[in-house]
């Protein structure tokens, strides 16, 4: 199979670079600048469960697709999903399937509208990962979980080919029968972690330690109540587990959106956090000094409008 990986970033990079260097047949998608980058100095990925070097590194500009791929990865940042799914179009044939490893859901209305649910799989990843100036891609943990599935539950041939091709890749690929449930759980807690660390500037272990626990408890449970309501409430297992990092003392974790933050990039926050209070209920809408959802949101839009203030 062919896969083209959307983005040599810090996920696509990360990713690519293992299904690359276990002889897969992988070619990204990429910007002519980082294009240049990769002729260069190769694909550099630094990582505790073993690094990468890879010198040739097969990449096309979107122009330059002239026939299908029968995957496509995407690990775009969803603020590029738009100008992404124009470049796709000749990458895009009849049995071609899509895995978007993008945070949250809107991206899988986009994909859907512009593609058709029939090509599009739900997948979602659980790494802790930084792309350098320099282009080296840094793995921070010793997780690397990509899971992916059809969100009806029912496995094609061709879904089954994908698992196969997954499989032994140097990471950690499972096929889900229930990849929504998933990838809502996922959104809690990346919503939670992006959310207060963003808000206070500060890691889990600094938040604790000033007696902030209570605050990343109740944007759990706000998170949480918004994906009870669509129909996928954190089960008790993943809820514990969620918890117990997103509490933990002395901890260092941080979100890759306080990184965005800190460099002066832009973020993702309309994506994680904002498509999350748009999907609340009214009924269970918080007056605004008890949602720490919105406060978090607000802070990042403010954050936002100063930059482009900024910039102008």
């Amino acid at each position: 199979m062919r896969i083209l990986i959307v983005g040599a970033g810090a996920v696509g990079g990360y990713f690519g670079g293992r299904l690359l260097a276990a002889g897969r047949d992988v070619t990204f998608l990429v910007r002519a600048a980082r294009g240049r980058q990769l002729d260069e100095q190769g694909l550099q990925v630094r990582s505790p469960l073993g690094d990468i070097s890879l010198a040739k590194v097969p990449w096309v500009l979107a122009t330059d697709i002239d026939r299908p791929f029968d995957l496509i990865i995407l690990s775009c940042k969803a603020g590029q999903l738009q100008a992404v799914m124009d470049d796709l179009a000749t990458a895009t044939g009849p049995t071609t399937l899509i895995l978007p490893l993008l945070n949250g859901m809107r991206h899988l209305d986009l994909l859907d509208e512009r593609f058709g649910a029939s090509h599009v799989l739900g997948g979602k990843c659980f790494v802790s990962l930084d792309k350098r100036d320099d282009g080296t891609i840094v793995h921070f943990n010793e997780r690397d979980d990509l899971s992916f599935g059809t969100r009806s539950g029912q496995d094609s041939a061709c879904v089954q080919a994908v698992a196969q091709l997954l499989d032994n890749a140097g990471f950690a690929a499972q096929l889900s029968p229930d990849i929504t449930q998933e990838m809502w759980e996922k959104w809690t807690f990346i919503a939670t972690g992006a959310g207060i660390t963003c808000l206070m500037r500060a890691s889990v272990g600094d938040i604790v330690a000033a007696g902030g626990e209570d605050l990343i408890c109740d944007l759990f449970e706000e998170c949480s109540a918004i994906a009870r309501q669509a129909g996928y409430p954190p089960r008790e297992p993943v809820r514990e587990a969620f918890l117990q990092v997103l509490t933990q003392p002395g901890s260092a974790l941080t979100a890759s959106m306080l990184r965005d933050v800190e460099r002066g990039d832009a973020t993702e926050a309309e994506h994680a956090l904002g498509d999350l209070l748009r999907r609340r209920l009214p009924e269970e809408v918080e007056t605004p000094d008890r949602s720490v959802l919105r406060l978090a949101y607000t802070h990042l839009r403010a954050y936002a409008a100063r930059r482009a203030r900024e910039q102008q």
